[in-house]
């Protein structure tokens, strides 16, 4: 087993720790993650389904599995809706969301996947200026 990493929701009634070893670190563009993300991409991490623990919260996590998708699902804590680690549909992976954890897990995005559904403005934003807080 290798170190464990924390990790929480926002709201903090859901705790966790994870380990590795970490199988891919994929930045998804499709337009489901972007949707569910609100974002650019979904940022997941994904190891071994018995690569968890649960501190507390457990069972506030809901989960949902996209009727019309064969892979897509998401858990997220019910009272904040904060992303939470999850198994995959097929239960071969634990898909980690990699802003949830507290700590650097020490691996780096292999990839940009469904780079082709990227939102028109991605790589705008990746140009923009930069503030370490709020823009005054």
């Amino acid at each position: 087993m290798s170190k464990e990493i924390a990790g929480s929701c926002l709201c903090g009634k859901v705790r966790f720790t994870i380990w590795g070893p970490f199988s891919a670190f994929h930045l998804c563009h499709c337009s489901r993650c972007r949707k569910d993300t609100g974002s650019a991409h979904a940022s997941n991490i994904f190891t071994e389904p018995g690569n968890i623990r649960w501190l507390s919260g457990e069972e506030i996590v809901q989960r949902y599995d996209l009727p019309t998708a064969e892979r897509f699902a998401k858990c997220f804590c019910r009272e904040c809706g904060s992303p939470v680690p999850y198994l995959s549909r097929d239960h071969k992976f634990l898909i980690i969301p990699a802003g949830s954890l507290d700590a650097d897990p020490d691996v780096r995005p292999q990839d940009h996947i469904f780079w082709q559904d990227r939102a028109d403005w991605y790589e705008a934003g990746l140009a923009a200026v930069h503030f370490d807080g709020y823009p005054k």
